[in-house]
C-alpha cells in the first residue's frame, strides 16, 4: 500500500495546498505531518505572538484534518531526523512540501532535499505562498527589482491567469504516533496573549470569513479608510497569509470576483489597489530571496557606517506605549493588547524610533518580531528598512513623520488616541495629539496631570528631527 508524507510548515489549508494534492491524488495511505523545530529558524525563530498564533492555527488544522477523515501528526525536530523516523515506520518513499523564502529555511530544506534523494526517496516541493516565484521575476537588465512599482508593472499582467488549486479528498492516514500540541509549549506563560482572542479566529475557516467581510463590506470604502486606523478598513489577513491558512491565489480569485466588470468603478479601483498591497508582500519576499543579508543589515550600504546613538530607556518608553506622544503610544499599546497594529501607525512609530530618538531599526524589528501576530521576516524587514531610509524603494532618509500632524490628519476625531490612551479620553479633539501644548485650564478640565497621569514627551520633535537630518546628511553622498 502505497503510503506519501506530506510536509506542512506554514500552509495549514486544505484548498489551494498543492503540496497536499499532489500527495493525497498519489496515494492509498497519506501522513499529513507538522515538525516544530523553531531553533532551525534562527536567528528569527518565531516570536511570542507568532507562537500563540501557531497554537490555534495547530488547533484548527487538527479539527479540518480530522473532519476529511485524516488527521496532523506532530513530531519535534530536528527535522530532518524527524522525517527520517516518519519515512522509516510507513515504509514512505515520497515526501512533498510547500516552499518558504526565508535564508534558513531554504538552506535546511536544500540539505534535507538532497540527503533524502541520495536515500532514494523522492521528494517534491511547491509553491502556495506566493503569487510569483522570486527567481522568475527580472528587470531588464536581468537583475531583481528594487522599487515597487516597475516590479507590480512587471507582475501584474500576468497574474489574472491564476487560479487556485482544488481541495483534495484525503486518502486514510497511517496509524502513526503523535507528540501533543501542549508539548510544543506555545502558549506564553503569563496570559499576556489572552485577549487576543477577541480579536481574532485563526484557521482556514477564519481567514476566509475575514477576506468574504472584507471584500463585501469594506472595499467600497478602502481607498479613502484603509488609513484611518480608527476604522476597520483594512483587510487584516496578514497573519492567515502568513500561517498559510488562505493563499494570494484564492484572494486574488475572489478579488475578480468582488471587484465586477466595471473597470473604472471606484469598486473596481479599490480592488486594485486592495491586490498591489498583495503585492507589496510579494515584492517583500523578491527582497528577501535577492537579498537575504539585509535581514540582519541595511541594504543600502551607506547605511552601514551610520550611527545609531538611542537611549535604552528611551526605546522601553517605546515599547510601553510611554512616549508621551499619543499617536505612538496608542499605537504601541494596539499592538500589545491585540498582537496586532493599523498600516499607517506602524510607519508612524518606526519613523519616532529610527529617526527622532535613532535607535536602529533592527530594535524595531525585534520587538515587532516578537509581538505582532503577523510577524513575517520578508514583510518585517522591508518594513523597517523602508521607514529607516536604508532599504529598497525606501522613504528618503529626510521623510521623518511628525506624529502630530499625522494624528491630526488621519485621526482628527482622537477616536483612536481615546481608545487606546483612555487617560487622555477628556481632552478636545484639537488638544488630543499634542497635549503638551495644551493651556493649564484644559489640561485641569480634562483631569489630566502631565508627568504623572500621562508622561511629558521623552523627545522633542523639533530638535531630534534636525538632530536626525544632520546625522543623515554625513552619509548621503
Amino acid at each position: 500500500m502505497s503510503t506519501r508524507i506530506v510536509w506542512l510548515r506554514r500552509d495549514f489549508r486544505l484548498h489551494d495546498n498543492p503540496a497536499l494534492l499532489h500527495a493525497a491524488s498519489r496515494s492509498e495511505r497519506l501522513l499529513v505531518l507538522y515538525i516544530h523545530a523553531p531553533d532551525e529558524e534562527a536567528p528569527w525563530a518565531p516570536g511570542a505572538a507568532s507562537q500563540w498564533w501557531l497554537h490555534q492555527s495547530l488547533t484548527r488544522l487538527t479539527e479540518q484534518l480530522e473532519q476529511a477523515g485524516s488527521r496532523l501528526i506532530i513530531r519535534h525536530g530536528p527535522s530532518l531526523q524527524a522525517l527520517q523516523a516518519c519515512l522509516d515506520e510507513t515504509d514512505a518513499k515520497s515526501v512533498c512540501w510547500n516552499r518558504l523564502y526565508e535564508p534558513a529555511i531554504r538552506e535546511r530544506d536544500r540539505h534535507i532535499k538532497q540527503v533524502l534523494r541520495e536515500a532514494g526517496i523522492e521528494v517534491r516541493s511547491f509553491n502556495a505562498a506566493l503569487l510569483t516565484e522570486p527567481w522568475t521575476v527580472q528587470t531588464k537588465s536581468g537583475g531583481p527589482y528594487r522599487v515597487f512599482t516597475p516590479f507590480w508593472r512587471a507582475i501584474r499582467p500576468t497574474l489574472d491567469a491564476l487560479e487556485p488549486c482544488p481541495t483534495p479528498t484525503l486518502p486514510a492516514a497511517p496509524r502513526l504516533r503523535s507528540d501533543s500540541l501542549a508539548s510544543l509549549q506555545l502558549l506564553p506563560r503569563s496570559g499576556w496573549a489572552d485577549g487576543f482572542t477577541q480579536h481574532w479566529t485563526p484557521g482556514a475557516t477564519g481567514a476566509r470569513r475575514r477576506l468574504s467581510n472584507f471584500l463585501a463590506d469594506q472595499l467600497e470604502r478602502y481607498d479613502t479608510g484603509r488609513d484611518i486606523p480608527s476604522e476597520d478598513l483594512t483587510s487584516s489577513l496578514s497573519p492567515h497569509l502568513h500561517f498559510g491558512e488562505i493563499g494570494p491565489r484564492e484572494i486574488l480569485q475572489a478579488t475578480r470576483q468582488a471587484r465586477g466588470d466595471e473597470g473604472g468603478s471606484r469598486r473596481a479601483s479599490n480592488a486594485e489597489k486592495f491586490l498591489s498591497e498583495v503585492g507589496w508582500r510579494e515584492f517583500a519576499h523578491h527582497l528577501l530571496f535577492h537579498y537575504p543579508e539585509t535581514t540582519e543589515r541595511a541594504l543600502n550600504p551607506r547605511f552601514r557606517s551610520f550611527t545609531w546613538d538611542g537611549d535604552p530607556a528611551q526605546r522601553r518608553a517605546w515599547q510601553r506605549g510611554q512616549t508621551g506622544i499619543p499617536i505612538v503610544d496608542a499605537g504601541m499599546r494596539q499592538l500589545w493588547q491585540t498582537g496586532w497594529m493599523h498600516n499607517r501607525v506602524r510607519m508612524i512609530v518606526g519613523s519616532l524610533l529610527t529617526k527622532n530618538l535613532r535607535h536602529h531599526w533592527m530594535d524595531g524589528a525585534r520587538w515587532f518580531w516578537d509581538t505582532l501576530v503577523d510577524a513575517d521576516l520578508a514583510n518585517n524587514t522591508l518594513g523597517w528598512q523602508w521607514i529607516a531610509g536604508c532599504g529598497a524603494d525606501a522613504a528618503p532618509y529626510f521623510r521623518i513623520f511628525n506624529p502630530v500632524s499625522q494624528g491630526e490628519k488621519f485621526d482628527a476625531g482622537g477616536h483612536y488616541v481615546r481608545r487606546f490612551v483612555p487617560e487622555l479620553a477628556k481632552l478636545p479633539d484639537r488638544h488630543i495629539h499634542a497635549p503638551w501644548a495644551a493651556p493649564m485650564e484644559i489640561l485641569h478640565d480634562a483631569g489630566l496631570r502631565l508627568g504623572r497621569d500621562y508622561p511629558e514627551p521623552i523627545v522633542d520633535l523639533k530638535a531630534s528631527r534636525q538632530a536626525a537630518l544632520d546625522a543623515y546628511a554625513t552619509i548621503k553622498g
